[in-house]
């Protein structure tokens, strides 16, 4: 089971960035999916969800409206569009995976996240 993050980087306040996570070893479209990021210093952060068809996302309040999950099966792929992006945004960012059923606002235990991608904002 592989989870591999990619897109992130530093951009400037109010700038956008995309993430990717390409997923493999396990069946990718009868899994619901998350992002989690944790910045440094502070606990996991549950950031958004996504159910197996993609027809249903959740969100934290403090990204709705800025953030938009979605996933697409056919390339075993889940992504993280980030607009409008805050200091605060600043964060390492993971991709997990729900072993069984979805729970809004709640992190997959660790052991089924990825190894993350870095994204900072900073002017």
């Amino acid at each position: 089971v592989q989870l591999v993050e990619s897109g992130g980087g530093m951009v400037q306040p109010g700038g956008s960035l995309r993430l990717s996570c390409a997923a493999s070893g396990f069946a990718f479209s009868i899994v619901d999916m998350s992002w989690v990021r944790q910045a440094p210093g502070k606990g996991p952060e549950w950031v958004s969800a996504i159910n197996t068809g993609g027809s249903r996302t959740y969100y934290a309040d403090s990204v709705k409206g800025r953030f938009t999950i979605s996933r697409d099966n056919t390339k075993n792929t889940l992504y993280l569009q980030m607009n409008s992006l805050k200091p605060e945004d600043t964060a390492l960012y993971y991709c997990a995976r729900y072993p069984r059923a979805l729970h809004v606002g709640v992190p997959p235990a660790r052991a089924y996240w990825g190894q993350g991608t870095q994204v900072t904002v900073s002017s």
